[in-house]
């Protein structure tokens, strides 16, 4: 992979996670890493900084404090710096075209609560060209302003992504993912980590037409040992493709996001997919991954594909 890693950047704490995060990635891809920050052309209600001129010398300086930052504690990442106006959906969606990854801060309550979905990640996600990932910023990150834990962060050696937790894929079979599956495989590879492939069925769901009773438990069963053949057959090219990856494959009955979200509490990343949009009008990213992108507490990457 030599495609670069994007990552926006916004003087948030979040952001400050995805940098991180995204410099890692990048080092183990051995690819540039582009540090993306946008400013938002004209009224923007939601700056905390009013005037045009002081805004861009302080989006400025932020950027400047990172590139400080990574050259001091990763010397051989060759970062790249783009500075833009715009809608900030709309300017990330266009650089997506552009990089092989692009990384977002995302912002949380606490884990009742999950994530606050911003006004840029929701429509960015949607529209995007490329995988996206979304990082949440954990308690003892170390980036509060003014913070030594911050101080002490900043100066420690930034390595490759030293990641334990398996990856998380969830796939639905009614679709074809091509796209889903090269991504889960190849970041379980690069970072030598266990992948658990989960599809959440449901029996109701499937034959509720065609039998409005309830389906007797053998039958039940019958029917999702079969699906849990399906889900086999369709992961048999990947497994072969890559045979060092430790994987580990079932369907079970469960709401799709409620399996997903459980199932990622520990892991290093979860990955969903969502169908490629050719319009910028609407947000829609499917049910399931607007769910997770609110609760999922690991790094969340979206894949498109179609």
């Amino acid at each position: 992979m030599t495609e670069s890693v994007t990552v926006g950047v916004d003087g948030t704490r979040e952001s400050h996670s995805a940098v991180d995060w995204a410099a890692r990635e990048a080092l183990a891809r051995g690819a540039p890493l582009q540090l993306l920050h946008v400013r938002e052309a004209g009224a923007y209600p939601y700056s905390p900084i009013a005037d045009d001129e002081v805004e861009r010398e302080w989006a400025q300086n932020l950027v400047n404090e990172l590139l400080d930052e990574l050259n001091r504690r990763a010397p051989e990442l060759n970062v790249e710096v783009e500075m833009a106006a715009g809608r900030p959906a709309h300017v990330l969606a266009d650089a997506s075209a552009e990089t092989g990854l692009l990384v977002l801060g995302s912002r949380g309550l606490s884990s009742l609560l999950g994530f606050i979905v911003g006004s840029a990640a929701l429509p960015t996600v949607a529209h995007c060209a490329c995988p996206v990932v979304l990082v949440r910023a954990h308690a003892g990150d170390g980036h509060s302003s003014g913070d030594r834990q911050a101080e002490t962060h900043a100066a420690l050696p930034l390595q490759e992504r030293t990641a334990t937790g398996e990856i998380v894929l969830g796939v639905d079979l009614r679709h074809p993912c091509d796209e889903l599956m090269a991504f889960a495989f190849e970041e379980a590879a690069m970072h030598s980590l266990p992948l658990r492939v989960l599809n959440a069925w449901s029996v109701s769901g499937h034959h509720r037409a065609m039998r409005p009773s309830p389906i007797p438990p053998a039958m039940q069963a019958e029917l999702l040992a079969a699906q849990n053949d399906a889900l086999t057959a369709a992961l048999r090219p990947w497994t072969e493709r890559h045979p060092d990856i430790k994987v580990h494959a079932e369907a079970l009955i469960d709401q799709p996001a409620h399996l997903l979200v459980e199932a990622a509490a520990q892991a290093s990343m979860l990955v969903v997919g969502r169908r490629n949009r050719r319009s910028r009008i609407g947000t829609h990213v499917g049910s399931v991954t607007h769910a997770v992108m609110h609760h999922a507490r690991a790094p969340l990457a979206v894949v498109p594909y179609g």
